[in-house]
């Protein structure tokens, strides 16, 4: 009994997610609403003309052959063809009208979910895998696509045909049709249990279909890695797991269907068989006509036909459902730093005042900074240094709002960044990471991301600003060269420079550095170290110090390890301190000297 119940409760909750889902998605039709109602029009209009065929035999039959009028005839026969022509008009309009307003509803939902992908914050792209996301926006909408091009319409039609259909043969012998309906009561609870299985079934295709590609695409994007290491058989098996898993979800989903599509086949020719027979004594004792057991006939072809091919659209239905609910999910998801309601614009310049701030990556995770405090003076440099994992880049990004604290606050110029809008904090405080990311593109069009519609002049002058014009002009197809895919054609210390340039074009008060010279040879840090002086100029900048040379430069150092900020001052006055620094400086400065 307890396990009946739990069985009910979850299928309410089925229930009431696809009922969400479906108002969802009519809302989504709003912009068709005009579209929707004349497609509604047509496929009713064609419900008529299928319905009007069996009509036409009937009369034919009972009023031409069995009176041997042949006009009667002839009429019935003209008027089938002209039914025949509308249909196939009627048909033809409302395939396109449809294929209009799905591919229309498609694309909205494409752009509404990249959309809120680009909105999510860090926090977002921590947890998730980047294959579960790709799915999203593939494999989920193209199950969509599938029903869409292919089954949206046949659903629709079918629902109407089988609804008039029933009314008919209501209207034409209710009698016989209380004798078909007879295999009505099975058809309705193997269409029920179908309903819910189908579904369980298919929400686990999906997710099955999204740990596939995140294993694709961990084997693809680390390729060099796995062959570095011979480890390309044990990424086979990896991959021949999850596809495995993948094939058992699918064979669940078959056996669903293998179980259920014969039922509805035998109903309809069960059903057929129980029309001719009792149809057949009726006539006989002259309580309906033959036209009526034929119309009866090839009505119920029209009753059990929508009913097979529905049957058959459901899995195309559930495998649409399942993927339309994981994508909603993901709309649903909140930014973990969202903007707040009534945010204000930050002030153009001030001090950074980081106050007992405390974060961790998960809710009962490690803490990865704890009571923090700390005084940034506008216009001033500050170094951060400490062993990997100590919490530099957090801070870091703290300070820049690609987190919020747990505890504390990050204020500038007075005002919490929580507080202003993230436009106005992303125009103040610039990050740029260890190695620049480009984009398929010109070298001009990957400068100009860092400012919405910045002209060439514009792009130009930053450029100039930290010195690097000449180099990039000096390519054989200057500021226009295609950079391809992740900047493909260029070397990592032009990326750099480029990525540098949008700094320099975004003009910000602030720069979050991760150093930018760490993973360069000596001839190419050289130029961008020039750039990144160039760009410091007369601006706030708090730098992640992997070189010690780098520290010994900047106003002030900061020494973060294990979660604290241990140490804070001058280069001078930390080494004069003799603490970590000042060990840390010292063996930088003996393995200096020994190369």
């Amino acid at each position: 009994m307890w396990g009946m119940a739990g069985v009910d409760e979850a299928d309410k909750l089925d229930r009431k997610k696809a009922a969400k889902v479906l108002r969802r998605s009519m809302s989504l039709l709003g912009p068709y609403k005009r579209q929707t109602v004349v497609a509604s029009l047509l496929i009713t209009l064609w419900t008529f003309t299928v319905l009007a065929g069996p009509f036409l035999v009937k009369y034919g039959i009972d009023q031409g052959i069995v009176k041997h009028d042949g006009g009667v005839l002839d009429r019935a026969v003209v008027a089938y063809v002209f039914v025949a022509i509308a249909a196939y008009i009627v048909y033809r309009l409302q395939i396109m009208l449809v294929g209009r307003i799905g591919e229309g509803f498609l694309r909205d939902i494409r752009v509404r979910v990249f959309d809120h992908l680009q909105h999510l914050s860090m926090p977002f792209y921590d947890r998730e895998k980047a294959g579960v996301i790709v799915s999203r926006m593939t494999s989920d909408v193209d199950a969509l696509a599938e029903l869409v091009q292919t089954g949206l319409l046949m659903f629709m039609a079918n629902g109407l045909l089988l609804v008039f259909s029933f009314i008919v043969l209501a209207l034409v012998s209710w009698k016989l049709l209380l004798v078909c309906l007879v295999t009505l009561p099975f058809v309705i609870l193997s269409s029920v249990k179908f309903q819910r299985d189908s579904n369980k079934a298919y929400l686990l295709v999906r997710d099955r279909i999204g740990t596939t590609l995140s294993s694709l695409q961990e084997g693809l994007s680390g390729v060099r890695v796995i062959q570095a290491y011979r480890r390309e058989d044990e990424q086979v098996r990896r991959f021949t797991s999850t596809s495995r898993d993948l094939y058992n979800a699918h064979m669940d989903s078959v056996r669903i269907s293998a179980w259920y599509l014969p039922v509805i086949e035998f109903s309809g020719v069960f059903t057929t068989a129980i029309a001719v027979g009792v149809g057949g004594w009726m006539v006989h004792a002259n309580a309906i006509t033959i036209g009526t057991v034929t119309f009866f006939l090839l009505t119920l072809s029209n009753l059990f036909e929508p009913v097979q091919q529905l049957s058959q659209l459901f899995n195309t239905v559930q495998s649409a459902g399942a993927g339309l609910n994981k994508l909603y999910e993901l709309l649903d998801t909140p930014a973990d730093v969202p903007e707040r309601l009534g945010a204000s614009e930050l002030p153009a310049d001030g001090a950074i005042d980081v106050d007992h701030v405390s974060f961790r990556y998960a809710s009962e995770g490690a803490w990865v900074l704890h009571d923090v405090s700390l005084h940034i003076a506008q216009g001033e440099r500050l170094a951060l240094v400490g062993p990997t994992g100590a919490g530099k880049s957090t801070l870091a990004k703290l300070i820049a709002r690609l987190y919020d604290p747990v505890q504390g606050q990050v204020e500038f110029a007075g005002v919490d960044v929580r507080d202003a809008t993230l436009a106005s904090l992303r125009r103040r405080i610039c990050v740029v990471p260890q190695e620049g990311f480009l984009f398929n593109g010109t070298i001009r069009d990957n400068v100009r991301i860092a400012k919405q519609g910045a002209s060439d002049d514009e792009v130009d002058d930053a450029l100039r600003a930290i010195g690097v014009y000449d180099r990039f002009s000096a390519l054989p197809e200057g500021l226009s060269t295609e950079v391809r895919e992740r900047g493909s054609r260029l070397s990592a210390g032009e990326k750099q420079l480029v990525s540098l340039a949008r700094a320099a074009l975004a003009d910000p008060s602030v720069l979050v550095l991760d150093e930018a010279t760490s993973s360069l040879d000596p001839g190419t840090e050289l130029l961008v170290e020039d750039a990144l002086e160039r760009l410091m100029q007369g601006r706030t900048v708090v730098v992640i110090a992997h070189r010690l040379s780098t520290a010994e430069r900047a106003d002030r150092i900061g020494v973060v390890d294990a979660g604290g900020l241990l140490e804070l001052g001058t280069h001078d006055e930390l080494v004069t301190a003799g603490g970590r620094y000042a060990a840390l400086y010292a063996t930088w400065a003996g393995r200096m000297a020994t190369t």
